[in-house]
């Protein structure tokens, strides 16, 4: 049994997080809800009680074997280290250390036996929840025929930028089919009825950091340089569960069929693709649920030898994207017998 934290228990994510960890029975010994100053007080229902949400200081990873974090890239440089020197392993669901060559970057089916050891740093990276999604599928393909190129396209919803962010999409919504007037908050634009091929702020290049999230992330976690990937990265309308278009070009022949079977195979993936009975994956149908699905499988008719396909990929992305990646982390060090190693 385990003494665990959660910071950021108050936001999307962090109560994600709570509820995962309540509904895959993690050996909890003791369960420390943690936020900022603002939003502590707050109570939240977890294993059997009402739990009162504390600020975070110092003392409150005092004997804590697990630290899940999900308060903010700033919050996590300053309070990653105390929790980690205090005796945790922290589990971070922000991009701050993802590029670390000291943290580990994990997808537990991709690779996971990165975490058969502690970490030097007491740290682990949660990758960015559209990349966790896309090496789930990758990765086994890579393995076979050896990815050249990949470009991507997404469609991500809200609630990757956070509670405020639906309930502006919520607020929005009625205000268009009322003809009410509105001010955008946490969006550049309305969000309603629209998309926005903006995530994150821009950088030089033209990407955005969404973007250049999924270029390096998934070359670190998939362990090749040599991948060319481009990606855009847009927001839609929608409140639970990202969408992906990929395009993915091999080193070698790689029949849309023989990529069918190899993903049936794939762990936590599940292959929906019967367009002749409209069935493919949705993020309707994606919602609240654990698995990575895809579908509309298919040659990409513009390459010759068959050596490339196109997949349309959908995954929860507080679940799999981020709480439930988290969650299996710490399942898998559990197993390892790394935690309560001080």
């Amino acid at each position: 049994m385990y003494k665990v934290a959660v910071l950021g228990a108050s936001g999307a994510v962090g109560r994600e997080m709570i509820e995962t960890l309540e509904q895959r029975a993690f050996p909890i010994e003791e369960l420390r809800l943690l936020a900022s100053p603002r939003s502590a007080g707050s109570r939240i229902p977890a294993f059997g009680k009402l739990n009162e949400v504390q600020a975070v200081e110092k003392s409150s990873f005092d004997g804590v074997d697990v630290a899940l974090f999900s308060a903010g890239g700033s919050v996590s440089a300053e309070w990653g280290p105390i929790a980690a020197s205090a005796g945790a392993v922290v589990i971070d669901n922000t991009s701050h250390f993802r590029m670390d060559p000291d943290v580990p970057l994990v997808v537990p089916e991709v690779n996971g036996h990165l975490l058969e050891a502690r970490p030097s740093k007491g740290i682990i990276a949660n990758p960015n929840c559209s990349t966790i999604q896309m090496v789930q599928v990758l990765a086994p393909l890579h393995e076979r025929f050896t990815l050249k190129r990949v470009v991507v396209a997404t469609y991500q919803s809200v609630s990757g930028k956070g509670a405020k962010a639906i309930e502006e999409t919520e607020e929005q919504s009625l205000a268009v089919l009322e003809g009410v007037p509105f001010e955008p908050r946490e969006f550049p634009h309305q969000i309603a009825f629209n998309v926005l091929p903006h995530i994150d702020s821009f950088l030089e290049n033209g990407y955005t950091k969404e973007e250049m999230k999924m270029v390096n992330e998934t070359r670190r976690i998939i362990g090749s340089e040599e991948i060319a990937l481009t990606a855009t990265c847009v927001r839609v309308p929608v409140f639970r569960a990202h969408s992906e278009a990929v395009n993915c070009e091999f080193a070698e022949e790689a029949p849309a069929d023989e990529v069918r079977r190899i993903l049936s195979a794939a762990e936590n993936v599940v292959v929906v693709d019967n367009p002749s009975r409209d069935e493919y994956p949705l993020p309707v149908y994606a919602e609240g649920r654990d698995q990575t699905y895809v579908g509309r499988i298919r040659q990409d008719i513009s390459v010759a030898g068959n050596r490339a396909v196109d997949l349309w990929i959908v995954s929860d992305n507080l679940r799999k994207g981020a709480a439930l990646n988290a969650v299996q982390i710490a399942e898998k060090l559990h197993r390892n017998g790394v935690l309560g190693t001080r």
